[in-house]
């Protein structure tokens, strides 16, 4: 049976040229799929080195207790996640992103001066059991939009992390199907944002969700993640137009 752990899982990312050959935007890597403050703040991660579209990236989410959200990348926002979420952001910046492993089950997350999070990750029988499940399914039930919705309705209250899609529409208005194979809980973490604490790991009030893109209610880290835009042109058009206005509405 083989083993999965969060960190040689995380490394063992697949290389761009096993990125499948369709005419849809792919990336794969791992992430923090979300992580909850009971303060309000909202913290996600991701870590995408195979991207078709452009060079693979690190990006930071943060949403504030006033929900409003900033996307920190290492890459242009026309080539990472502000590629698909930009126009449900308020502010999106260029900077380092840096994870750095200490253990298996123990990473530290920075942008420089803004967020250093730490993160301590377990399994649990929720999560063995979707991984197992997950790891076996053949390539084309990924693709199925039925199989989804199931897995989706499936493992949120199974993970008791509230409403989770794996496909549907995000906020640039592009359609999205996300293959999380391999999952585990975040058992405990810190996070310092622009020098203070933000707080205690819990669920906020009301569920955040950008689009049909649902935030989960606890802590998830995930590896050996695929995630697939089947439809583009039209998303990426607007979502970068919503950002040229607001920098102009900022000057």
């Amino acid at each position: 049976m083989t083993i999965f752990q969060p960190q040689s899982s995380a490394e063992a990312t697949p290389k761009l040229a096993e990125l499948p050959d369709d005419a849809a935007e792919h990336f794969a890597g791992y992430a923090v799929l979300g992580l909850p403050f009971t303060s309000g703040h909202y913290l996600t991660f991701r870590d995408f080195p195979a991207s078709s579209v452009g060079p693979g990236y690190r990006a930071v989410w943060h949403r504030t207790p006033d929900g409003e959200w900033t996307i920190y990348a290492n890459a242009s926002p026309e080539l990472s996640c502000a590629r698909y979420f930009g126009a449900a952001v308020q502010h999106t910046v260029t900077t380092d992103v840096d994870i750095q492993w200490s253990g298996p089950f123990s990473a530290r997350i920075r942008v420089p001066g803004i967020v250093d999070w730490g993160l301590e990750l377990s399994k649990s029988g929720a999560t063995s059991m979707l991984t197992a499940m997950a790891v076996r399914m053949p390539e084309a039930l990924w693709r199925n939009e039925t199989v989804l919705r199931s897995m989706g309705a499936f493992a949120g209250p199974l993970l008791q992390a509230g409403r989770m899609k794996v496909s549907g529409v995000v906020p640039n208005g592009q359609t999205f199907q996300a293959q999380p194979r391999q999952l585990w809980l975040v058992a405990d973490s810190r996070a310092a944002i622009l020098g203070e604490d933000a707080g205690v790991p819990g669920a906020l009030p009301v569920q955040e969700r950008l689009a049909d893109f649902w935030l989960p209610q606890r802590g998830l880290f995930a590896a050996g993640v695929g995630i697939r835009y089947p439809s583009t042109a039209h998303g990426r058009e607007h979502g970068l137009a919503q950002m040229a206005t607001r920098k102009n509405e900022a000057a």
